[in-house]
C-alpha cells in the first residue's frame, strides 16, 4: 500500500518500491499568455510603423534613388524620364575616378576634415576644463560659448569676411597697423602665402587655413557641451586623492581626467569627422570652393548645377561616402578597442 507523506499539505502518494511511477501522457498544454503576446507585438508594430514608414520615405528610398542614379547617364534634361531601373553603367564612376582634380580635392577634403575636428574637439576640451570650476557668471560665459554653434552660418561666414577683407577688414587694419604688416592678406583668395620662419621660407595655404579655422570655430561649442557633461560626472574624491598625493595639475589631467574622457573624444571624433568631411555650407559661403579649398562635396554641387550632369554628382556622392565609410571602419578598428578599454 502506498502511503499518503504526512504534514506535507501535498496529498502526494509514493509509489511502492519496486513499480514504476506512471508516464505522461504526453499532452502539452497550451501556455497561458500566447495571445496576449501576440497582441502585445501587434501593437509593437503597430506603434513603430509610423517611423518605419518616414525612415523608408526620407532615408532609405532616396538612397536608393541616388544609388541608381549613379550608375545611369542621367542629365537634368531627362532626368524625368528616368526611372530606378534603367541602363545600367560604370562610366559615370570611371569619369569621376579619372576627371582631374579629383584627387587633390579628395586630399583637402581629408586634411580640412582631420586638422577641423582636431581644434574643434582641442577648443573644446581646453574650454571645458577652464570653465571647470565654478565662479561668478559662469553660467553666462558658457552660454556665450555657444553663440557660433547657434547662429546662421549665412550671418556667420558674412561676418568673418567682412573682418578678413584685405582693403576694409577690422584684422587687416590691425595687423598693418600695430603687428606691422607690410601689406594687407587676403586670407580668403590667397592659394599660397610665402612666410619667413627661423630664415625658411614657407608657402602657407592661407585659404584652406582660414576656413578650417572657421570650421574649428563653429563647431568647438558641440565638442565644448559633450565634454562639458563628462567631466561634471568625473568624482572629485579622485581628484582630491590626487592632489593630497601632491600630483601636478598636468599628471591629475593625464593620469585621471583624460581616462574619464577619452570614450566621450572618441565619439567626438567620428561625429565631428563625418560631418565636417560632408560639410559644404562654410567653403562655399566663404571661398566658393576657390584658391584651393575645393573639397569633393563642392565639385558634387558643382556638376549638379554648372552640368547638369546629375549621374555624374550621384556618383561622386557615393564614391565620398564609400570613402568615409572606409576611414571611419580604419579609425574604428585601430582605436575603437583602446577606447573600449579606457
Amino acid at each position: 500500500m502506498s502511503r499518503v507523506v504526512e504534514g506535507s499539505g501535498l496529498g502526494a502518494q509514493r509509489p511502492e518500491p519496486g513499480t514504476t511511477p506512471p508516464r505522461s501522457t504526453g499532452a502539452v498544454k497550451p501556455r497561458r499568455g500566447s495571445r496576449h503576446s501576440r497582441e502585445e507585438n501587434r501593437a509593437g508594430l503597430l506603434l513603430i510603423s509610423p517611423t518605419f514608414i518616414i525612415i523608408l520615405v526620407a532615408v532609405v528610398l532616396p538612397i536608393i534613388w541616388a544609388i541608381s542614379l549613379a550608375f545611369q547617364d542621367v542629365r537634368l534634361i531627362n532626368i524625368r524620364g528616368t526611372g530606378i531601373i534603367g541602363d545600367y553603367t560604370l562610366d559615370n564612376f570611371i569619369d569621376v575616378l579619372t576627371s582631374p582634380g579629383f584627387f587633390s580635392a579628395l586630399w583637402t577634403t581629408i586634411v580640412y576634415a582631420v586638422c577641423g575636428t582636431a581644434l574643434a574637439i582641442g577648443i573644446g576640451l581646453a574650454a571645458a576644463l577652464a570653465l571647470r570650476k565654478p565662479f561668478r557668471g559662469r553660467g553666462l560665459v558658457r552660454a556665450s560659448l555657444l553663440l557660433p554653434y547657434v547662429a546662421p552660418v549665412v550671418a556667420a561666414t558674412f561676418v568673418w569676411s567682412t573682418m578678413l577683407n584685405p582693403q576694409f577688414g577690422i584684422v587687416n587694419w590691425f595687423g598693418t597697423t600695430v603687428l606691422g604688416w607690410e601689406e594687407p592678406i587676403a586670407f580668403l583668395s590667397d592659394r599660397a602665402l610665402p612666410v619667413s620662419i627661423f630664415g625658411w621660407e614657407v608657402e602657407l595655404p592661407m585659404a584652406l587655413i582660414t576656413v578650417i579655422l572657421f570650421e574649428a570655430w563653429r563647431s568647438f561649442p558641440f565638442a565644448f557641451l559633450f565634454l562639458t557633461a563628462r567631466l561634471e560626472a568625473v568624482p572629485a574624491v579622485l581628484d582630491e586623492a590626487a592632489r593630497v598625493d601632491g600630483a601636478t595639475p598636468t599628471q591629475r589631467f593625464r593620469h585621471i581626467l583624460l581616462p574619464q574622457l577619452l570614450p566621450t573624444i572618441a565619439v567626438l571624433c567620428v561625429l565631428r569627422f563625418i560631418w565636417t568631411f560632408n560639410n559644404f555650407d562654410d567653403i562655399y559661403l566663404l571661398t566658393g570652393g576657390g584658391a584651393g579649398t575645393e573639397v569633393v562635396s563642392v565639385r558634387v554641387f558643382d556638376l549638379l548645377t554648372a552640368r547638369g550632369d546629375i549621374g555624374a554628382a550621384a556618383a561622386q556622392a557615393l564614391v565620398l561616402a564609400a570613402i568615409l565609410a572606409v576611414l571611419v571602419g580604419v579609425y574604428l578598428k585601430i582605436f575603437g578597442r583602446q577606447e573600449e578599454q579606457a
